[in-house]
């Protein structure tokens, strides 16, 4: 059987988006068993606007060289360190039912 003839299963209903979100993140669901690949489309968002912001902040010499260092060792970028440290230390301190976006 092709992908593209093979048997989809149904999308649940959900009581909530929490619920949705718990189903779509457990390792048991495999989402490409919902979905037929035959019929996706390519979607565009042409007016669709950055959910970031820029910002400037001053750190000491000695703070920035140590984050540098810790990327260097992680084989990320020293700005991406820097947004995941920082998302979870916000989501200690607001739990873990709080959704931080990326």
């Amino acid at each position: 059987m092709t992908k593209s003839a093979r048997n989809v299963k149904p999308i649940p209903k959900f009581r909530s988006e929490a619920k949705e979100r718990e189903f779509w993140e457990s390792k048991e669901n495999d989402a490409t068993q919902y979905f037929d690949p035959s019929k996706m489309v390519v979607a565009t968002f042409k007016n669709l606007k950055p959910s970031t912001t820029s910002i400037s902040l001053r750190l000491a010499d000695s703070l920035l060289d140590g984050i540098r260092q810790q990327a260097n060792k992680m084989d990320v970028p020293y700005q991406s360190l820097m947004k995941i440290w920082l998302t979870e230390k916000l989501r200690e301190q607001t739990g873990p039912e709080k959704s931080v976006s990326k």
